[in-house]
């Protein structure tokens, strides 16, 4: 697989209500107390970095303990200019991962599912023969199963990039209805990453729409549905949803692809069929209710702290970056110097990026969403080159998460 491909698919690895607040109420404080461990003007002048360095639109939500900073900058669509605001809806991509991960736990405490039992026990007809056998549901859960990502697949225009790829099959899947054993069967047929249980693990949305299968057979209803049910809805989520449609509903910005300098200027993909990641990489979420759901997760009042604990049990895995990163049951560890350890996960789909971040003891959040990805340019071996977002990102993470 050309070495470009690991930034083009779907990125996984690189609590109070949910009323919103605005840019100017984050700014003087109504609906959210002072806070002695971030500095409000330091944050402001973090996020204004990110546009200024070429993002359009980028908002955040950064908690410590009870105190709260919430703010945007830039524009929710360059043709007119519509400002960014903090409570906006959009695609969060892979951190779709932690809600299905959490709903096959559920299921785990209830006894229908067994970690460590194979797949084929349960999908024998979807995983049959050896392969069923020898990949067990914790495999599919942490990315050690072997089994390749259907994305390249899905999206065949996109396998000899940089060389001669392009982005014709990003338009001509835009509206089409995948059903996610099709995609399956996609990443079944492919050439195996690597034998069941080897680590490090490969980074596979296969994985994700099998647990997605999986869900369905043991409840009786579809996996969106149960997700939705069963761990956004208890949980007090009012913004964060399956989109039904090509639509985002309510308030949110405009997505634009880049792909490296190949889409240029880069194009609008907001409405989109997001049926290609569903389970995976599907859903819509704000700031504010990722970071409720990961602190609400941590703090063991979505599954028991035994299932947490599985969650938290980390193998390496080799990201879509190339990146050999810690990876638990959905979960994501994230160990910054200097600032300490970190939980959550990362997503990317066309158009948009996003990622939330909670440390050990709950209490220092950080959520940011922006509505540019695949920014930098490639160099002559394929890689992506330096950008000055990078270094804007980099230190509104720092601002953020360390004191």
């Amino acid at each position: 697989m050309p070495a470009a491909w690991a930034s083009v698919a779907v990125l996984g690895i690189g609590a109070g209500a949910t009323v919103p607040v605005s840019a100017a109420e984050a700014a003087t404080g109504d609906g959210a107390k002072a806070s002695t461990r971030f500095d409000r003007r330091d944050l402001k002048s973090a996020i204004n970095g990110i546009h200024r360095a070429g993002m359009p639109g980028v908002y955040a939500e950064v908690r410590d303990d009870r105190r709260v900073w919430r703010d945007a900058a830039g524009v929710a669509d360059v043709k007119t200019g519509r400002p960014v605001t903090p409570n906006m809806r959009h695609r969060v991509g892979s951190i779709t991962k932690t809600f299905t991960a959490v709903a096959v736990m559920q299921q785990v405490e209830q006894g229908s599912i067994e970690l460590d039992a194979p797949i084929g026990r349960y999908l024998p007809q979807l995983v049959p023969g050896e392969r069923g056998r020898r990949i067990t549901v914790r495999m599919l859960l942490n990315h050690t199963s072997g089994l390749p990502d259907y994305l390249p697949y899905a999206f065949p225009s996109l396998q000899n990039f940089p060389a001669e790829g392009s982005t014709k099959s990003l338009d001509d899947n835009r509206f089409r209805q995948w059903h996610p054993v099709e995609l399956i069967r996609m990443g079944l047929a492919a050439p195996p990453a690597d034998e069941p249980g080897v680590a490090p693990g490969t980074y596979s949305n296969t994985n994700y729409l099998l647990l997605g299968q999986l869900l369905e057979k043991v409840s009786g209803v579809e996996a969106e549905q149960y997700i939705t049910r069963n761990v956004i809805e208890p949980a007090g989520l009012r913004n964060t949803g399956f989109p039904t449609g090509t639509n985002i509903k309510g308030p949110h910005a405009e997505i634009y692809e880049a792909f490296f300098g190949l889409i240029n200027p880069p194009r609008d993909y907001t409405v989109y069929n997001m049926s290609w990641v569903s389970t995976g990489a599907g859903l819509v979420s704000t700031v504010d209710d990722m970071n409720r759901f990961y602190g609400m997760l941590l703090a063991g009042r979505i599954v028991k702290r035994s299932s947490l604990e599985q969650m938290q049990r980390t193998v390496p895995v080799i990201s879509q970056t190339g990146e050999i990163v810690d990876y638990g049951l959905g979960l994501h560890r994230y160990t910054i110097a200097g600032c300490g350890t970190f939980w959550g996960h990362d997503g990317t789909v066309w158009g948009a990026q996003t990622l939330s971040m909670t440390s050990v003891d709950g209490k220092r959040q950080m959520s940011i969403a922006m509505n540019l990805v695949r920014w930098n340019k490639l160099d002559a071996s394929g890689r992506p080159q330096h950008h000055p977002i990078d270094d804007a990102l980099s230190a509104f993470q720092k601002e953020a998460v360390c004191d």
